[in-house]
């Protein structure tokens, strides 16, 4: 049933690509690797992995992105887009790859000068630019994203545009659901800001922030704010040929989200989560490129919370065969805080990743 969904799909964006005048695109991409789970510690079952999942000596191959993209000009004021994304996170009642939703969107281009309105599921404005800085999503997420700290996608309402005329200062601006590509469920809403400058050709510096309404928590007759504050800052250099240089942190609080015992009973206070990564890369020629990453993550930065620092690490070399298909082996490796004095192995896997675009 779903196979014959998904053909019919394919048929009809593909008939009307032909039977509107070229006013339709299809595109996309697909990347996956063969990994192998060189270290582990088995010792530390409560260990949540969040970047690297899976025991030791555990190897396969895998897809983690196949997108299918069907972008249409409606007219000269107004765009679509459809987009499908298939993986391997066994997100399906049978256990094989599942193809989700990822974008369902209409933009209003200019609905006043220099700005444009988007309504529908769409990406939000944590990662675009960070994404775009970063340039190697097919190597590992954003940090805010791997993090869970921000949604990549929400279904929203957004407006964003050139605030000067030479578009080095944009803006962002969005509401929406906050529950990612899943259906809405409560009454809560999430709200997105974002500045973007470019005081240079190539270089990128964005400031971010949202506010996530949660439910209050009702502490005997006291109604205490649960809510999330988001803010994030990215700095980059991109030189497209020869090399990228860049820097992103955030801070994530979540109001009266820790609890601590006192003698006058619990005293609730902000939970601070923080990160920050640094990553690099190097075009020795069009073919043969080289990708460093660096990001240290506190879930709680409190003093008294121990043991949920991590470091992880990406490396990577790139071979390029054409300009649309990439072969990176890599080794992602994640270490632990020690607690109480005892340390922990370090989480490393070895990876060839491939990539291919398709336009």
């Amino acid at each position: 049933m779903k196979r014959h969904l998904l053909l019919t799909i394919l048929f009809a964006f593909s008939w009307g690509v032909f039977a509107q005048n070229n006013s339709g695109k299809i595109s996309g991409y697909m990347f996956g690797d063969y990994f192998y789970n060189i270290s582990r510690d088995a010792g530390h079952d409560s260990l949540t992995n969040t970047a690297l999942n899976g025991e030791k000596d555990f190897n396969g191959f895998q897809f983690r992105r196949i997108y299918f993209t069907y972008d249409y000009r409606i007219s000269e004021k107004f765009d679509t887009r459809f987009r499908l994304e298939a993986d391997q996170s066994g997100n399906t009642s049978n256990g094989k790859i599942g193809v989700a939703l990822k974008d369902a969107y209409i933009k209003w281009k200019n609905i006043f000068i220099g700005s444009d309105l988007v309504v529908g599921l769409q990406p939000g404005p944590a990662f675009e630019i960070s994404e775009l800085v970063w340039g190697y999503r097919s190597l590992e997420k954003t940090i805010m994203d791997l993090r869970g700290i921000v949604p990549s996608r929400d279904l929203a309402v957004s407006l964003k545009g050139k605030i000067d005329n030479t578009g080095n200062i944009n803006y962002w601006v969005m509401i929406g659901n906050g529950n990612g590509n899943s259906p809405e469920n409560d009454k809560y809403k999430r709200f997105y800001g974002h500045l973007y400058f470019k005081p240079a050709e190539n270089f990128h510096i964005t400031v971010y922030g949202d506010l996530k309404i949660r439910p209050s928590l009702k502490i005997n007759s006291a109604s205490l704010n649960n809510n999330d504050i988001t803010s994030a800052l990215l700095v980059g250099y991109i030189d497209k040929d020869i090399f990228c240089v860049g820097a992103e942190g955030f801070l994530q609080m979540r109001e009266n989200g820790s609890v601590k015992n006192s003698t006058s009973g619990p005293d609730y206070q902000t939970k601070n989560a923080m990160g920050i990564s640094a990553f690099g890369s190097y075009n020795f020629s069009s073919m043969l490129g080289a990708v460093v990453r660096f990001d240290l993550f506190d879930s709680d930065t409190d003093p008294g919370s121990k043991g949920d620092i991590r470091n992880y690490y990406v490396f990577s070399l790139v071979f390029k065969p054409d300009p649309l298909v990439s072969i990176m082996p890599n080794v992602l490796v994640e270490t632990y805080e020690s607690v109480a004095g005892n340390s922990y192995e370090a989480s490393v896997t070895g990876r060839i990743t491939f990539y291919y675009n398709f336009l």
